[in-house]
C-alpha cells in the first residue's frame, strides 16, 4: 500500500500551459503553475504545510480576538491557535483531511465536515471546488449548515502570490480598495476603519500600481473598487514583465494582504517570499460583530441553508 503523502492525497490538474496541485489537507493550493512558472509560493507534498500556505479557511478566515465571542445569546471560548498574540486564527478546517467527491482532469472537488465542538457548537459541511481553465484556476466554497440552530460562518483562501523572479521588494502592487482595518501593534486587533491615504506615508495606498519596496503590511482591506460585473482585482507584476492577478466578487467584501514578515527575518525560510492576497467574505474579528462601528460581513447560516464565495488566481 502507498504511503500518502504529509500533506494528504495530491490532485494533479492540467488545462492548456497550467498546472495546479491541490492537497487534500486543508484543501490546500500545494503549487499553481503557467509554463513552468510558480504563481504561488509551492510547498512539497511531503512537507508539512508551512502555517496556512494555500490552505482554504473556515468556518472564519484571519482572527477571532482573544478565541472569545458571543452568538446565539451564548458566550463561546475557542482554542488559542495563535498563542503568541492570544487569538483563534483561520478557522479550524486547515488540519481537516478532505475527501474526493468529484473529479477530472481539469478540477477536483473536495468536503469535509466541521463537527460541534468546543468554542464552535455547530456541523458545517464544507465543499470546495478547484477548477482550471485558460482563465486561470478558479476555487469556490461552499458551507451548508447540518445544524439545528444558526450558525456563524465566513471564508478565504490564504495564496502567497509570486509575481516573478526578483524580490517582493521589487514587485508592483496594484489595489483598489479605498479604506484599510488599522490594527494594534503586536497582536494585530483591529481598532478602526480609515481612508487608505490616511497614513502620511501613503504606506497602505496602492490603488494606483506602485513598487512594493520595504513597506510590511499585514492589514484588511475594504471599500474594494469593482468593475461593471462586480469583480475587485489585485494585480502583481515583476520587472522582467511576468505578473500573477487574483480576482473575486461581492461574495467577499474584504482582502487581507500580509507582506509575509516573518519573526526570523531573511534568514528565516519564507520570509517575504511571496505576497499574501487572501479575499474574505468577513472582516477580522467578524464574530465579535457588534464590537466594531462598521459591517464587518458576518454571514450567519441559518439551519440548512448554504453559502458560497469563490475567487480566481491567473498569470499575467
Amino acid at each position: 500500500m502507498a504511503r500518502t503523502p504529509v500533506s494528504g492525497i495530491q490532485h494533479t490538474l492540467r488545462c492548456g500551459s497550467y498546472e495546479a496541485v491541490i492537497a487534500s489537507v486543508g484543501a490546500s493550493l500545494r503549487s499553481l503553475r503557467k509554463g513552468g512558472r510558480d504563481l504561488v509560493v509551492p510547498f512539497d507534498a511531503d512537507e508539512l504545510r508551512p502555517a496556512y500556505r494555500g490552505t482554504t479557511l473556515a468556518p472564519w478566515p484571519n482572527r477571532v480576538v482573544d478565541g472569545e465571542y458571543e452568538f446565539g445569546g451564548a458566550t463561546h471560548v475557542l482554542p488559542l491557535t495563535e498563542p503568541k498574540r492570544g487569538h483563534a486564527l483561520h478557522g479550524l478546517a486547515a488540519w481537516l483531511d478532505f475527501h474526493v467527491t468529484d473529479a477530472g482532469s481539469d478540477h477536483v472537488t473536495l468536503a469535509a465536515t466541521i463537527e460541534p465542538q468546543a468554542g464552535y457548537p455547530w456541523r458545517v459541511e464544507v465543499t470546495t471546488t478547484y477548477a482550471l481553465s485558460a482563465e486561470g484556476l478558479v476555487q469556490t466554497v461552499t458551507a451548508r449548515n447540518d445544524s439545528l440552530t444558526a450558525a456563524p460562518w465566513g471564508t478565504g483562501p490564504h495564496p502567497y502570490l509570486v509575481a516573478g523572479g526578483s524580490a517582493l521588494d521589487e514587485w508592483t502592487f496594484e489595489l483598489p480598495a479605498a479604506e484599510v482595518l488599522l490594527v494594534t501593534d503586536g497582536r494585530l486587533i483591529p481598532t478602526a476603519l480609515r481612508p487608505v491615504d490616511a497614513d502620511d506615508a501613503e504606506r497602505f495606498d496602492f490603488r494606483e500600481p506602485r513598487v512594493l519596496g520595504a513597506v510590511e503590511i499585514d492589514h484588511a482591506y475594504g471599500g474594494l473598487v469593482r468593475d461593471e460585473t462586480g469583480v475587485a482585482a489585485v494585480r502583481l507584476t515583476d520587472a522582467a514583465g511576468t505578473g500573477v492577478e487574483m480576482t473575486w466578487d461581492a461574495g467577499c467584501p474584504w482582502v487581507q494582504i500580509h507582506t509575509a514578515d516573518l519573526p526570523g527575518g531573511p534568514a528565516q525560510a519564507g520570509h517575504r517570499a511571496g505576497l499574501a492576497v487572501e479575499p474574505m467574505t468577513c472582516a477580522p474579528d467578524a464574530f465579535n460583530a457588534a464590537d466594531y462601528d462598521f459591517d464587518t460581513g458576518l454571514i450567519v447560516l441559518e439551519p440548512g441553508t448554504s453559502s458560497s464565495a469563490s475567487w480566481r488566481i491567473a498569470a499575467l
